[in-house]
């Protein structure tokens, strides 16, 4: 069940905002996602929260600094995902900058499992011979793992943003705005914001020591473009520090100042970077990265970020492209078998999804829950086969429903069942023996009864209300795209009634409609809809610039449409 419902908007900040100079229509959109002052808007460098509120990262500083003085070998073990290959590309650039000797090693997922293991150590020991390990984007749940790096006298530094367990790993230091006692203001900052962070640190620490003066410097603000392909990519919270982040690097973008690689992602995926937008890199840029650790080998991603040559960048976009591309044959086959596993299922009488296939690949399973996810509305986690015996699970959730807080307490209501978990409340990841898996569904789904509501488990689209008919026009477009809109704070979505003037099926998949407002009509589209809608219709939209033959016109796109 579906239903559109409109933001309450606090006039008296929205008024504020609005006599503060800001346009009527975005004071009020600020207002209704809790922007209450217009500081909060700035996206320069200045307006960042400053990196002495992350604990630990002065310690980093200097035990980095001291480590590069002294010429010790270090290695980046990074995660496998888009935000992992930005933050490990921004790592090495910047550490390479600064005078360390440094390499990188990013494990097969589907060899040596997720963070550092044990078995990652030993690869990295016998591969690289470091004296220092520094994880980017995951290593908070490694305790097994730093402590095999102490035994072999080889140091830990842990940058990570996932959520700690009750114990932390026994590392040199620990960097994580999640970690116990942190009182970084910002705890949405993706693995690769926080690896920035750290080179910001360490960069004030050898301005101090003299290394560098603010001439010498080396300019970090030119890896802002791999910062916010990561942050975008990992789908944390935008909240004020990470719209900064992520508004320099579109800002880089629009101006051709990207790396070779983000400019080689751009052209492979068909994008302008000139008009660079949070959905580029969401939706074009970050699943051709992510596709490389899904089905292959995350370096290929981790090079193409990292190389300075546009012949090889667009070289490797290309092959990150074409796995891309197996990588959506691989999902629509295992999406067609997971409906046919849920064929008999009831909505109605399940608060969550769990589904295990012989035959499916452990790199897809996280976007095949994903999908599932959107079309029931339910907590959803899908299996895979792991190694002898084991399946591995990767989950989605809805609001309101914590998903690793939910896979922490079937751990602790029945600790046979999860071998391991991790993860935050919208994705997690565990792994189980086989022959457990009825048995976790179920005590999945009791989880899921016992915290959902009803009303929970009622798809809501949330809309900014009617649009002022002057503001259906491309200048207004442009102004909104000019703004950072993504995750916590969501991109204007208008509703209104319309009279439906004309409707027809398009490549037998999407709606195409002429709608009426006021004498005004508008051309729209609804995209994977094919059930005509009645004479009259209330609509929750998205405006965009549909550019045909040299002439741009506004088109609505529809989130979702209901008799009026």
């Amino acid at each position: 069940m579906t239903r559109i419902a409109i933001r309450p908007c606090p006039f008296r900040e929205s008024e504020v905002l609005r006599q503060g100079g800001i346009h009527p229509v975005l004071a009020r959109l600020y207002a209704s996602r809790g922007l209450t002052d217009a500081k909060e808007l700035s996206s320069e460098l200045a307006s960042m929260i400053p990196p002495s509120g992350l604990l630990h990262i002065g310690a980093a500083a200097v035990f980095l600094a001291d480590s590069i003085a002294s010429g010790k070998r270090m290695v980046i073990v990074a995660d496998y995902d888009c935000d992992g290959a930005t933050a490990c590309a921004v790592a090495l650039r910047g550490m390479r900058a600064m005078g360390a000797n440094i390499d990188f090693i990013v494990p097969n997922r589907f060899e040596y499992g997720y963070g550092l293991t044990p078995e990652i150590v030993e690869l990295t020991a016998r591969e690289k011979q470091p004296d220092i390990i520094i994880t980017v984007d995951n290593g908070i749940a490694s305790i097994d793992g730093v402590a095999e790096a102490n035994r072999r006298g080889i140091e830990v530094v842990v940058t990570d943003h996932h959520l700690p367990a009750d114990t932390l790993p026994a590392a040199r230091v620990i960097v994580n705005p999640n970690q116990p006692e942190c009182g970084f203001p910002s705890k949405h900052m993706a693995g690769v914001g926080v690896v920035f962070y750290v080179l910001l640190a360490l960069r004030a620490e050898l301005r101090k020591r003299g290394v560098f003066d603010a001439q010498t410097q080396p300019k970090l603000d030119n890896l802002l473009d791999l910062v916010a392909l990561g942050t975008v990519a990992d789908v944390v919270r935008l909240d004020p520090n990470n719209r900064i982040l992520v508004a320099q690097g579109l800002k880089r973008m629009r101006a051709g100042r990207m790396h070779a690689g983000v400019a080689a992602l751009f052209r492979v995926a068909g994008r302008e970077p000139r008009t660079a937008n949070p959905f580029d890199l969401g939706f074009a840029l970050g699943p051709r990265l992510n596709a490389a650790g899904r089905l292959e080998d995350m370096s290929l991603g981790i090079e193409c970020l990292i190389t300075d040559d546009d012949g090889r960048a667009w070289q490797l976009a290309q092959q990150l492209n074409e796995i891309n591309l197996k990588r959506r044959e691989i999902e629509a086959e295992m999406q067609d078998a997971a409906l046919l596993h849920l064929d008999a299922f009831e909505p109605a009488n399940s608060s969550t999804i769990c589904v295990f296939d012989e035959s499916w690949h452990q790199g897809v399973i996280g976007i095949v829950a994903s999908r599932l996810k959107e079309k029931f509305f339910r907590p959803t986690i899908t299996f895979a086969p792991g190694a002898d015996g084991w399946i591995k699970g990767s989950g989605r959730s809805i609001p309101g429903f914590h998903l690793r807080d939910a896979l922490d307490l079937v751990y602790k209501k029945a600790p046979t069942l999860i071998d391991k978990f991790g993860g935050h409340a919208m994705a997690a990841g565990l792994t189980l023996r086989a022959d457990a898996f009825d048995a976790f569904a179920a005590a999945f789904e009791e989880v899921g009864r016992a915290w959902l509501s009803k009303q929970q488990l009622e798809r809501v689209i949330e809309t900014d209300g009617p649009l002022e008919d002057a503001y259906y026009t491309t200048a207004f477009i442009e102004l909104m795209d000019g703004q950072v809109w993504g995750q916590g704070f969501a991109p204007p979505v208008f509703c209104d009634e319309f009279r439906v003037v004309s409707q027809r099926i398009l490549k037998e998949r999407h709606l195409k409609l002429l709608l009426e407002k006021n004498g005004a009509r508008y051309d729209a589209i609804w995209f994977g809809h094919v059930d005509s809608l009645g004479e009259r219709a209330k609509v929750a939209f998205r405006l965009d610039a549909n550019e045909y033959n040299g002439v741009t016109k506004v088109q609505l796109m529809v989130e979702h449409a209901e008799p009026a």
